[in-house]
């Protein structure tokens, strides 16, 4: 949907007024919030940059999923862990897709639409006509990022399913050997293959806020996407320099791959807690921010 389209549907919401003229006053109904919801969902799901960000997150399992049937072919077997497994099981190119995509593909993916979630609509002269309901800013914020959150979930899923289709054209299904060398059966490795995924989006509820509160720093879309997927790159930089490991556990990015410890019997929970816990401090502190600014921001300059 286009942001004209959008504009149209603010308008008509702005409208909406009492028989004497004036702006319904009245405290907003909660179907009306679900249904703006909804309809944020549903507009950022049409836009064809959305549809090409999941395009290119699907075809992320495809190409390694080629590369690691080719290496085998070549009588090559070494590698990361969850790639030298790939080739005794297919559900393995799950968590090494995961694993591929979780530190660049799928955050830079989330920036994009976490920063354009405010800034895009400023730019667009359709933010004053989202605002016109009483109280709609905090509402329309956390629409926003819900609808953030969404989009981590769904591409996430994405690259799973992907995944997992070409894991079971490349290469055998079957019972599931853990990185701890316990066999399970494979629905078990398919149940932590989705509690993986589920992992690995929550882990970027963090990047969900930081791009937020980005996005309600500046008027132009392009400027918020390209900030948030900066300040990515260089937490990850940072989190690769030794003479950081102060700090280094402290940075949003430093228990991503924790998600590795669901593939052990018994599963280490710390590290993953620890990333959970640290996700929700970052999105407390810049969902804040992005409040504190958003609710005193005058959008009518």
């Amino acid at each position: 949907m286009s942001r004209t389209e959008t504009a149209a549907q603010a308008r008509q919401r702005a409208q909406a007024r009492t028989a004497d003229g004036a702006p319904d006053v009245r405290s907003p109904n909660p179907l009306w919030t679900l249904g703006l919801l909804r309809n944020e969902i549903g507009t950022t799901f049409r836009r064809r940059r959305t549809l090409v960000l999941l395009a290119v997150l699907a075809c992320v399992p495809v190409l390694v999923g080629i590369a690691v049937r080719v290496q085998t072919s070549d009588g090559g077997g070494h590698g990361p862990a969850f790639i030298s497994l790939v080739t005794n099981n297919g559900l393995f190119l799950v968590f090494t897709s995961l694993a591929a995509t979780l530190p660049v593909f799928l955050p830079m993916a989330l920036g994009v639409v976490a920063g354009d979630a405010i800034a895009g609509e400023a730019g667009a002269g359709t933010l004053r006509y989202l605002l016109v309901v009483p109280a709609g800013r905090t509402r329309l914020l956390l629409v926003k990022y819900v609808t953030a959150l969404v989009f981590s979930l769904v591409a996430t899923l994405v690259v799973a399913a992907s995944a997992l289709a070409v894991g079971a054209l490349l290469f055998r299904l079957g019972e599931v050997t853990l990185l701890s060398g316990t066999t399970v059966p494979f629905t078990e490795g398919l149940l932590r293959a989705l509690a993986v995924a589920g992992v690995v989006a929550l882990s970027l509820t963090g990047v969900a806020a930081l791009g937020l509160f980005v996005s309600t720093l500046t008027g132009s879309g392009i400027a918020a996407m390209a900030a948030t997927v900066g300040l990515v790159i260089t937490a990850q930089i940072l989190d690769t320099i030794p003479q950081l490991a102060a700090v280094q556990p402290y940075l949003f990015p430093h228990y991503w791959l924790s998600f590795a410890d669901l593939l052990r019997d018994p599963v280490y929970w710390d590290d993953i807690r620890t990333n959970l816990g640290l996700q929700v401090v970052y999105a407390l502190v810049f969902g804040s921010a992005a409040w504190a600014r958003f609710t005193t921001r005058d959008i009518t300059a």
